[in-house]
This record gives structure tokens, sequence and C-alpha cells, in this order.
């Protein structure tokens, strides 16, 4: 089995649990990812483009523009082993941060 180019160059993607928060409404969009600079490059590309599925996150961005917004990594896992998949710890931890933050209904995309 050939090794990936990405383990071949010793990237590591940070993974973990991200929040895309519009600031006039408090709204967010709030998930895990196993390449937290990859998803938020993605969402941020979708918005430019206006294509994002999220239909009212993308209307909040075509009203208020990039400055609207705060795309942030709220918390991140420790590497695992590169056979080990993550998705249970993702899902427990961003569990912990829905509890933490407690968006009511509507708060979130």
């Amino acid at each position: 089995m050939t090794p990936s180019p990405r383990a071949y160059k010793g990237f590591t993607p940070r993974q973990g649990i991200y929040r895309v928060l519009h600031h006039r409404t408090g709204r967010m969009l709030l998930g895990s990812s196993t390449h937290l600079t990859g998803i938020l490059n993605r969402i941020r590309f979708q918005l430019e483009l206006g294509s994002h599925p999220r239909r009212a996150l993308q209307q909040d961005w075509n009203a208020d523009g990039p400055a609207g917004f705060t795309f942030e990594v709220l918390d991140e896992l420790a590497p695992l082993e590169p056979a080990a998949d993550p998705a249970e710890d993702l899902q427990e931890l961003l569990t912990l941060w829905r509890e933490k933050l407690q968006p009511g209904p509507g708060d979130e995309y």
C-alpha cells in the first residue's frame, strides 16, 4: 500500500468543532470535521459563490457580507493513530459544545 501524499509530507489535518457565527442575529452553524481548515474554507467559498445549501445562512451572508460573520475553531481533538476513526469522539465533543452553548430553537442554521 502506497502512503498518501499528505502522510508523506507530514501533513496532519486539525480535527474538532467549528462554528460560523452571524453577529447580528447570533445564529450559528455548529459542526465537527476531521479537517477543520478545509471545512471552514469550503463554507466560506460556498457563501462567496452564493451556493451554500443552507439558504438562511446564505441570505444572511448576502445581507451582511463577510464582516458580519466569525469563522472559528471551538475545540480540537489531539491527533489519533492513523488507522483510528475519530467520528465517535467528534460526535461526543459536538454534543458537549451544544450543551455548553445551548442554542435555542432558531439559533442554528
